[in-house]
């Protein structure tokens, strides 16, 4: 079956991006470009047909579409971002959105980025982040109730969002990162832990039954490796200057 992935095209201003755990340095734009072309690639040979939007020059951060909106089977919620500068990203997303799905918006004072919240099942599972507050996880739990999902909001520490401490990379299997969010959150789950070198290693972006990963992790890589999982791997170095990771960048439907 053929998936549909949104991506956007990096923004000329993503030096200005907004950072919280890391230490801003140079990104190379010409690099950064040609690390997305390759990350679409990848996606396409993932059976996915990418859809690409063009570049927003006052949006630094908006290649990373994946924190604007939360998209289910039945329906996409679009969010808040908790960064202010980011909250124009919404517009362009949502009119694609609309194409296939119906749109839930959410409305201040909620504040949720689609980097906190993983799908497991019939479960959204919402990291309790600096981007996403309780009436963003109220508002989110409303959206999407009345299609039989139920919302749960996780503690995490250390880093940005949800989905740089966990991801799920194979059906029942989940990549975490112990330091920063609690394992036994998740039972049921088959945990494959993060290689206590590769603090970073957790983001994964499961693709149908294919996964995408970072090839800066070849430590954490051997683990998904020795579980069966053979990963498609992408450079990213240059998103990760802008807290980038493989699930940032895409929206698939």
């Amino acid at each position: 079956m053929t998936l549909l992935a949104i991506t956007r095209c990096i923004s000329p201003a993503m030096a200005r991006c907004e950072l919280t755990h890391v230490e801003r340095s140079a990104i190379d734009l010409v690099q950064a470009e040609h690390q997305h072309r390759q990350y679409q690639q990848a996606l396409r040979a993932l059976d996915c047909e990418v859809i690409e939007l063009r570049a927003e020059p006052d949006l630094p951060d908006s290649v990373f579409v994946e924190d604007v909106a939360v998209v289910l089977d039945e329906v996409a919620v679009i969010t808040r971002p908790g960064a202010e500068s980011r909250r124009a990203e919404s517009a362009s997303v949502a009119q694609v959105l609309a194409r296939y799905r119906a749109l839930v918006h959410l409305a201040a004072p909620a504040t949720l980025d689609g980097g906190d919240v993983l799908r497991l099942g019939r479960e959204l599972l919402v990291g309790a982040s600096g981007r996403s507050n309780a009436a963003g996880v109220a508002q989110l739990q409303a959206a999407v109730a009345g299609f039989g999902y139920a919302v749960r909001q996780l503690p995490i520490r250390g880093w940005l969002h949800l989905k740089s401490a966990v991801t799920e990379v194979a059906e029942g299997v989940l990549l975490v990162q112990p330091q920063w969010i609690d394992a036994t959150a998740f039972p049921g789950f088959r945990i494959i832990e993060v290689d206590p070198d590769e603090p970073h290693a957790a983001n994964a972006l499961r693709v149908g039954t294919g996964l995408i990963y970072p090839s800066c992790f070849p430590r954490t890589l051997q683990r998904l490796q020795a579980a069966g999982i053979d990963p498609l791997l992408v450079d990213v170095s240059e998103l990760q200057k802008a807290e980038g990771a493989v699930t940032c960048c895409s929206l698939i439907l």
